[in-house]
C-alpha cells in the first residue's frame, strides 16, 4: 500500500484564507495535538555546552530565555508574517510595546521621527511624553500631499517616517503609496500602524511600506480578551544603501567580529533579528505564551470577522449619516467621504456593495456638543461604553474627554477632535439591533 500523503508544511503560495488558519503551526510529535500547544515554559535546554556558546553568542536562533521567543508565540509570528507579507515577525507584550520597540531598534538619543500628524491619541503621548524624555524627537506631517511640508520634517537625524492605515477615530485613510516614495527618496524605512486595517483589508508591504505594527488586542486576536502587540519586517529596506546615503542604523548594518552584521546574517529578515535581541530582549516586553495562542486562534477566523465589521459598518454609517441630530459621518468607506475614491483604490468594495472596506473604526459627530455627546453615550445600552477598538462587541468613547484628554485645544481642532465627536467600533452583533440601540440614544438629543 502507498504511503499517507504528508500534511503541508510550507504554506507559501496559498490563499489567505488558508494561511490563516495554518500558516506557522507545528506539528506534535509527543502526542499529535492539532493544535499548537501552548508553551509555559520560562527557558529552553541547551544540547550540549557549545549549543549554550553558540546561542549566546548569535550563532543560533534557537532561543535562550521566553523573553526573546517562544514556540506558541512563534506560531503567531510566522502566520502574521505570512498574513501580512512580510520576512518575520516579532511578537510583544501590547500594540504600544510594539511600536516602540520598532522605532527603538532604528532611533536613539538624538534622532528624530517623521510621522503624520494624524494618528491614534496614545501613539502620540507615547512620542510626546516617553519618546521625548529617551531625546527622540517625533516631527509631523499635517498634510500628507504636501512635497514641501515632508522636506521641512525630514532632517539628517531621521531615522524613520511612521503612519496609519487607518487613523482613528476618524478613519482619514493614508495615501501609503505616496508615503513610501517620500521614504524612498529620503532613504528611509516606512514604518505602518495596520491595527485598524489588519491585513485582511490591506497590506501594507504591497503598498511600499518597510515595517508593519498592530495591536494585535485588536483586530488579530478579536475577542478583547489578550492584549498584545507586533513587529513585521517586510524584508525589502536596503539597509546597506540606507547606511551609505548617510543614515545610521548600527544594530542591523554594524559588524560583529566573526559574525557580520545582522544584514549579512540574517538577510530580509535581519531588522526583525535586531528587533528581538537588541531591543525586546533588552527592554523586555515579552507576549505571554497565552496571549500568543489567543492571537493564533483569532487569526484563524479574522477575514470572516473583518467582512463582518465592514459590512455592519457601512450599513450603520450610512444610515447615521441620514439623521438630523448626526451633523457628520466620518469614514472614508462611505461614498460621500472626500477620501472614498482612494479608499476604493486601496481597500477595494465590500461585498455588501454599499462602500469600501475602510474598517469598522469611525467618528460620528453628534448635535449639541459634548451635551448632546454626553446624552448620547448615557442612552445607549447595546453599544458598551469603554476604551478599545476591534472587539466582537461594539464599543463607543468620546475622545476629547478620553484618548485626546491632554492635548492642547489648538492640536485638538486641528485633528477635528470636537466636543461632539464620537468614535464608534462596531462588533459582531445585528446591524439591526445596533441601529435600534443608536436610534434610542439618539432620541435622548
Amino acid at each position: 500500500m502507498a504511503e499517507p500523503a504528508q500534511p503541508v508544511s510550507d504554506w507559501e503560495g496559498f490563499d489567505f484564507d488558508t494561511r490563516q488558519v495554518h500558516a506557522g503551526e507545528y506539528p506534535d510529535l509527543n502526542t499529535g495535538l492539532r493544535v499548537p500547544p501552548i508553551a509555559l515554559s520560562a527557558g529552553y535546554v541547551f544540547e550540549s555546552f557549545d549549543d549554550q556558546v553558540d546561542r549566546f553568542a548569535g550563532r543560533s536562533i534557537d532561543p535562550i530565555y521566553s523573553r526573546q521567543g517562544n514556540p506558541t508565540n512563534g506560531v503567531a509570528e510566522a502566520r502574521l508574517a505570512s498574513l501580512e507579507g512580510g520576512s518575520a515577525a516579532v511578537a510583544v507584550s501590547s500594540g504600544q510595546a510594539a511600536i516602540s520597540s520598532a522605532l527603538f531598534t532604528l532611533a536613539q538619543n538624538g534622532d528624530r521621527i517623521a510621522s503624520t500628524a494624524s494618528i491614534y491619541g496614545g501613539t502620540r503621548i507615547l512620542f510626546g511624553r516617553s519618546f521625548k524624555r529617551f531625546g527622540i524627537e517625533v516631527d509631523y506631517v499635517w498634510d500628507a500631499d504636501d512635497d514641501a511640508e515632508w522636506e521641512r520634517a525630514i532632517h539628517p537625524n531621521t531615522k524613520a517616517i511612521y503612519t496609519e492605515t487607518i487613523p482613528n477615530p476618524r478613519n482619514d485613510v493614508t495615501d501609503l503609496r505616496r508615503i513610501a516614495a517620500v521614504a524612498a527618496k529620503h532613504n528611509l524605512p516606512l514604518i505602518v500602524d495596520n491595527t485598524v486595517g489588519s491585513p485582511a483589508l490591506i497590506r501594507p508591504i504591497e503598498h511600499g511600506a518597510n515595517i508593519v505594527v498592530h495591536s494585535t488586542t485588536k483586530f488579530l486576536t478579536g475577542h478583547g480578551a489578550a492584549v498584545g502587540g507586533a513587529i513585521v519586517d517586510g524584508g525589502n529596506f536596503d539597509w546597506n544603501a540606507a547606511q551609505a546615503a548617510g543614515r545610521s542604523y548600527p544594530f542591523i548594518t554594524d559588524v560583529k567580529p566573526g559574525l557580520g552584521s545582522m544584514v549579512d546574517r540574517f538577510g530580509p529578515g535581519a531588522y526583525a533579528r535586531a528587533a528581538r535581541e537588541a531591543v525586546v530582549n533588552d527592554i523586555g516586553p515579552s507576549l505571554s505564551p497565552f496571549n500568543g495562542f489567543l492571537l493564533h486562534q483569532g487569526m484563524e477566523t479574522l477575514s470572516l470577522r473583518m467582512e463582518r465589521h465592514v459590512n455592519s459598518s457601512l450599513e450603520i454609517a450610512a444610515w447615521l449619516e441620514a439623521q438630523p441630530e448626526i451633523e457628520s459621518v466620518d469614514y472614508a468607506g462611505l461614498p460621500s467621504s472626500p477620501l472614498y475614491d482612494l479608499a476604493v483604490r486601496d481597500y477595494g468594495l465590500a461585498s455588501n456593495g454599499l462602500g469600501a472596506r475602510t474598517g469598522s473604526v469611525f467618528g460620528v459627530t453628534v448635535r449639541g456638543g459634548i451635551d448632546g455627546a454626553r446624552a448620547f453615550v448615557d442612552g445607549l445600552r447595546v453599544f458598551s461604553r469603554m476604551t478599545g477598538i476591534g472587539d466582537t462587541r461594539s464599543m463607543i468613547i468620546h475622545p476629547l474627554s478620553s484618548t485626546h484628554a491632554t492635548f492642547a485645544p489648538e492640536i485638538n481642532e486641528r485633528l477635528g477632535i470636537t466636543p461632539g465627536l464620537l468614535r464608534l467600533s462596531v462588533g459582531l452583533e445585528s446591524p439591526r439591533d445596533l441601529i435600534a440601540d443608536l436610534r434610542t440614544a439618539l432620541d435622548n438629543l
